[in-house]
C-alpha cells in the first residue's frame, strides 16, 4: 500500500515521499527484472514487464497516484544525492581498502569523479529547511522521523519474498545512512564519522536509485514503442 502526505507538515511529507519513492524503486526493479517465462535453470527468460509497470504506476490503474509515486522516486534520488555532496570531505579521504590495491585505487577514483560530477549539479535538496522553528518541538519531530523510519526497517523484516526482501533491506540502510548525514546537528561536539558499512549501503542504495531512473527511461521507451501503430494520445504525468 502506499502512503499519502496530504494534510501533513513539511517534515512528515518528506517522510512519506521518501518511502514512496523507496516503495517506487524497489517495484521498478521488479518489473524490470521480471520472470517472463519459466523454464529449467538457465533457460529463464527475464527481462522489462510493460503490464505490471502500468498495473503499478499508470493513472488509470492507481487512481491517479501512479505519477506521483514516480515523482517521490526523483524526490528520494534528490535527497541520497543531497547527502553524498554533504558528505563528500569525509569519503574523499576514505581509504576503501580491500585489500587489492589496483582495485582500490581504481574505486577512489571512481568517487572522486562521482563527487565531482555531483557537485556540478544544481537542484540538490534543502535540508535546512526542516526541523525548524521551536527547538523543542523540532527535536520532537527528528525523534519521531527516526523513529519511524526505524520501524519501516524492522518491517523489512516481515517481507514474504526474498528478491522484495534483499533490495528493501539494501536501499532502506542506504536511505538511512543519508538520513543520518543530513540530519546529523553540525553542532555536536563529535565530528560525523560513518561506519564501513554505512558507506557501503550509501552507494549500493544510491545506485539502485539510479538504475531505477534508467529503467524508468527504458519503461517509457517501451510504452511509446508500444503505441506506434495506435491513434496518438495526450500524454498524462509520466505516461
Amino acid at each position: 500500500m502506499y502512503l499519502t502526505c496530504k494534510g501533513l507538515c513539511l517534515e512528515k511529507r518528506a517522510f512519506y515521499r521518501l518511502i514512496s519513492g523507496l516503495h517506487s524503486s524497489i517495484n521498478i526493479h521488479l518489473c524490470a527484472k521480471y520472470l517472463l517465462s519459466e523454464g529449467n535453470l538457465g533457460q529463464q527468460v527475464w527481462g522489462h514487464n510493460v503490464e505490471e509497470f502500468q498495473r503499478r504506476f499508470h493513472p488509470k490503474n492507481t487512481k491517479g497516484e501512479g505519477p506521483i509515486r514516480l515523482k517521490n522516486l526523483f524526490f528520494t534520488y534528490l535527497v541520497v544525492l543531497r547527502a553524498i555532496d554533504k558528505v563528500a570531505p569525509i569519503l574523499k579521504d576514505e581509504k576503501f581498502y580491500s585489500g587489492i590495491p589496483n582495485e582500490d585505487e581504481d574505486v577512489r577514483a571512481t568517487v572522486s569523479n562521482l563527487l565531482k560530477v555531483i557537485r556540478t549539479f544544481p537542484n540538490h535538496f534543502n535540508e535546512s529547511a526542516m526541523f525548524q522553528g521551536d527547538p523543542l518541538q523540532a527535536q520532537q519531530l527528528l525523534e519521531e522521523f527516526r523513529t519511524h523510519f526505524r520501524n519501516v526497517s524492522r518491517i523489512m523484516d516481515c517481507v514474504g519474498c526474498d528478491k522484495c526482501k534483499l533490495w528493501g533491506k539494501l536501499q532502506t540502510q542506504g536511505l538511512g545512512t543519508a538520513l543520518k548525514i543530513l540530519f546529523t546537528p553540525a553542532t555536536r561536539r563529535k565530528p560525523l564519522r560513518l561506519k564501513r558499512e554505512e558507506i557501503v549501503s550509501l552507494f549500493n542504495g544510491f545506485g539502485r536509485l539510479s538504475s531505477s531512473v534508467k529503467e524508468l527511461e527504458k519503461f517509457h521507451q517501451l510504452i511509446h514503442e508500444g503505441k506506434k501503430d495506435k491513434k496518438p494520445a495526450v500524454r498524462n504525468g509520466f505516461f
